[in-house]
């Protein structure tokens, strides 16, 4: 009620069936700039944030350009905490109704490779497997051997062995021996997707970012943009290159030591080097025909049964542990590979996505998307 008029202040969206409800509106613009008017508010309202140090840059610039101010790790007055990791049971029951935190309890039954996998699969017995058909076939050593080797041996093919809690492409192989995939830790074991879509002869994926707000009910956002990141070496799908990860892996991490590797300068340049935006290759897919509509529906609806993969666990969670609707908000970064046939593929769902901005388009989308995120979960 002491804010100013409620057209004066570009700082603030008025809400709520009235338009008595304020939001504090978060802006991509602000980095590097001076907004008083935001200042003033965040100083006024002593709004704060926590986070650990040496965690995520762009999110600790951006609340702070906005007039937030950084506490001690130690204080309990916060609007916010921001952190790489899940926080513990007993921090999230002490939250108070107006403080966020961006995880759920229990995210790691989507984001863990192994759980993803067997929640998917749970859903493909209760629902059907052709309504859950969007992951490859997997399986979870050294637990899943025997299986895994009878269907090995039955079909030959080249599979792809993933760490469970690793990321950013870390630990990961391909191989046609079942007995090279039993390595001394927990790995999951993929089916490798062989008809990958190609442009220009070149494997890629795509990082979508996705927010949910709420577990009950399930309340999914998928951001407008997203980042399609290349493979360095052209694609062939012969066995005898099956160690070649330039070749089949398109993590930025292992791509950006390719000396094939094209960085890209130019932010307003969205379809260039090995690294795109997802707008510029939907208009790429558009100039070549192909029907980016469909495509986008079906990624929608994959990313939508992910997450009811999930659903009921981390809801339960929710339930025991926080204490008011609206203290917990997670980002999910889907790694999704489309094959020649338009279909997409989950390949994993990230905890705490990368929010590195090693190029200038890195900085546009990541800033932006994170500018609209933290105005939507402050309503």
């Amino acid at each position: 009620k002491n804010l100013r008029s409620k057209s004066s202040s570009p700082a603030i969206f008025w809400s709520g069936r009235s338009k008595k409800v304020p939001i504090f509106l978060f802006k991509a613009d602000a980095l590097g700039c001076n907004f008083t008017e935001h200042k003033s508010i965040a100083n006024k309202y002593h709004m704060s944030f926590k986070q650990p140090k040496g965690d995520c840059k762009l999110v600790r610039t951006l609340l702070t350009c906005h007039g937030f101010k950084e506490c001690e790790a130690s204080s309990v007055n916060y609007n916010i905490i921001w952190t790489g990791s899940h926080v513990k049971p007993y921090f999230l029951s002490s939250m108070l109704k107006f403080q966020k935190v961006n995880h759920f309890p229990r995210s790691y039954e989507i984001t863990r490779k192994d759980r993803l996998y067997k929640n998917i699969e749970m859903m493909q017995q209760n629902k059907g497997f052709k309504h859950f058909n969007f992951v490859p076939q997997t399986f979870v050593l050294p637990r899943e051997y025997k299986a895994f080797l009878f269907h090995s041996n039955k079909e030959k093919c080249l599979w792809i062995v993933k760490p469970t809690s690793l990321s950013r492409g870390r630990g990961i192989f391909l191989t046609n021996s079942p007995e090279k995939a039993l390595v001394d830790d927990n790995v999951v074991v993929c089916r490798y997707i062989d008809n990958p879509l190609l442009i220009n002869g070149y494997k890629f994926d795509l990082r979508l970012y996705v927010l949910v707000t709420s577990f009950d009910p399930l309340i999914i956002y998928l951001y407008k943009e997203g980042l399609t990141r290349f493979a360095t070496v052209q694609f062939n799908k012969s066995s005898k290159f099956m160690g070649d990860s330039c070749m089949h892996l398109t993590n930025y991490s292992i791509n950006k030591h390719s000396s094939a590797y094209v960085s890209n300068n130019d932010a307003s340049v969205e379809d260039r080097g090995s690294k795109w935006s997802l707008s510029g290759l939907l208009r790429f897919l558009r100039e070549n025909h192909y029907d980016t509509t469909a495509l986008m529906m079906s990624i929608e609806d994959v990313i939508i049964k992910t997450m009811i993969s999930g659903e009921f666990a981390i809801s339960a969670a929710c339930k025991a542990f926080v204490p008011h609707r609206g203290n917990c908000f997670e980002l999910f970064g889907f790694d999704i590979l489309i094959d020649e046939k338009m279909k997409p593929w989950v390949l994993e769902v990230n905890l705490s996505p990368s929010l590195a901005c090693d190029a200038p388009l890195d900085l546009k989308i990541k800033s932006n998307m994170i500018s609209d995120l933290l105005s939507l979960v402050g309503s």
